[in-house]
């Protein structure tokens, strides 16, 4: 695992924890958990996606999971702003990882963790750093649907990462679908996608996979969700 709780403020504001015994793995798999989550419900969604991505590749084959883990066990407002305060601290380890170890790093991101993505990805651009990632994959993610288009908050940004980011939605996802849209006023990219009048970035890609996924809690469950398409979309070569 990898956290910033109680730490933002530090000048190392991430922390390691957990087994880094990564020494015969050629890529990992870095997971930013969403809202609600304390410590040990972010470690507990770690391990979910392990499993899931052990079942959909093979224990053999799967890629090393790291959690990461940010303070969203709070209201909606305050979790959105601890969302964006998370964009240095992520991009700075992301960046470091690529600049010491060079394993390529795939990152999934759950329903507020997108905006957490979004923001980190912002942070890239501003830095004109343009490979820490070889992939990312938004699960239902917790922000605008115009947001990630080119003319939106992260679409350039996203346009910018020189790799692919792919969005898997769900109109089974009623968390999205009515919890956020009544919060925020807005439509979620995680339950429809990038909207038909915007233009998408380079390299973004809608995914729906309405048909795999029950709710907003089953993207990366093991014998349901969308990890096997996720990681037929993704390659993981």
């Amino acid at each position: 695992m990898v956290t910033t709780r109680g730490r933002l403020d530090e000048p190392s504001p991430t922390e390691r924890s957990g087994s880094w015994q990564f020494d015969g793995a050629d890529r990992v798999v870095l997971y930013v958990h969403g809202l609600g989550a304390d410590a040990a419900s972010a470690r507990d969604q770690a391990h979910t996606a392990k499993l899931g991505l052990d079942e959909a590749l093979g224990s053999a084959d799967a890629p090393p999971v790291i959690g990461y883990s940010w303070a969203s066990n709070v209201d909606w407002g305050p979790a959105k702003r601890a969302a964006d305060d998370n964009a240095a601290p992520l991009a700075d380890w992301l960046t470091a990882w690529a600049d010491e170890d060079g394993r390529p790093v795939h990152l999934f991101a759950h329903s507020l963790g997108a905006r957490v993505t979004g923001a980190a990805l912002r942070e890239f651009d501003e830095r004109g750093r343009t490979d820490p990632l070889a992939s990312a994959s938004l699960f239902g993610g917790a922000i605008p649907r115009e947001s990630v288009g080119s003319d939106g908050r992260y679409g350039p940004a996203i346009g910018a990462l020189d790799a692919p980011l792919h969005n898997f939605h769900s109109r089974n996802d009623r968390v999205l679908g009515w919890v956020y849209r009544a919060s925020d006023r807005t439509r979620a990219v995680g339950h429809e996608g990038l909207p038909d009048a915007a233009t998408a970035p380079d390299g973004y890609a809608d995914v729906e996979v309405t048909g795999l996924v029950a709710d907003h809690y089953s993207y990366v469950e093991p014998g349901e969700g969308g990890l096997a398409r996720a990681v037929d979309r993704i390659g993981f070569e």
